[in-house]
């Protein structure tokens, strides 16, 4: 299989960025394309380094709302709708499963979702303000790697509830001895561009990772397309977070 062809289809499968038209994926190139998140996410991370760099001589906190604007914009909003729907989910859902897994269906957002949706973009803005104003590139970088990296390590240690969901191709398909090398690869290289810092980045994504699949799996048995969002979301903001608070 030309290798190229799951790039493309990660690529159009987690962002709005424009790339050349293929024929639509089959099964197997859904579960190669998992081992391009980590590269989508480095685009994504680069474009965002890049407006970092753009903003410097600008005021960090309307720097900071517009490379979150940027960010929403680039991936269409796709995991702020699962963070949104799973917040709904886990306060609506009382517990029982089959009313859990009914609102992550609903495409409706309530009251729950749009307070999760309030705080993590406002955490994200409140921490690209602190490392635009210190110039960290390096952690904007790499906070999208990690959350994409976090979807992997899902897929592979997560049941995929959905019998008839897109992510269940996915994670049928997936394969999943390349997919452990990927991981490990990601994790080297994020520990080569991030220096001593990079272990505690690590450390906290993986915190994430641990806390919310052990939510997903008591909640619902397994994972979702919804909650594989809310998971890059949360990611994502704890690790802007953890470097922002290192300085």
């Amino acid at each position: 299989m030309n290798w190229l062809v799951p790039v493309i289809a990660a690529v159009r499968f987690l962002t709005v960025l424009p790339v050349p038209k293929t024929r639509p994926p089959d099964g197997e190139t859904l579960g190669r394309s998992v081992l391009a998140y980590p590269l989508v996410g480095l685009l994504l991370g680069g474009l965002l380094a890049m407006l970092l760099w753009a903003s410097a001589s600008h005021p960090a906190l309307i720097a900071a709302t517009a490379m979150v604007t940027v960010w929403v914009i680039a991936t269409g909003a796709l995991h702020l709708d699962g963070l949104a729907d799973s917040a709904d989910a886990l306060i609506g859902g009382l517990g029982d499963r089959d009313r859990t897994l009914a609102i992550l269906k609903d495409a409706a957002c309530g009251p729950a979702g749009v307070i999760a949706l309030i705080l993590v973009l406002g955490l994200k803005v409140a921490a690209l303000d602190t490392l635009i104003t210190s110039g960290n590139a390096v952690i904007v970088l790499l906070a999208p790697v990690l959350g994409r990296t976090a979807l992997v390590v899902l897929f592979l240690t997560t049941p995929y509830v959905r019998e008839r969901g897109l992510g269940s191709g996915l994670v049928q398909h997936m394969p999943r001895r390349a997919a452990n090398i990927v991981t490990l690869i990601v994790l080297a290289a994020v520990m080569l561009l991030g220096g001593a810092a990079a272990f505690w980045l690590i450390l906290v994504a993986a915190g994430v990772l641990v806390a919310l699949r052990a939510l997903m799996t008591r909640r619902i048995g397994g994972a979702t397309g919804d909650t594989a969002g809310a998971l890059v979301e949360i990611t994502e903001t704890a690790v802007l977070l953890a470097g922002a608070a290192a300085g």
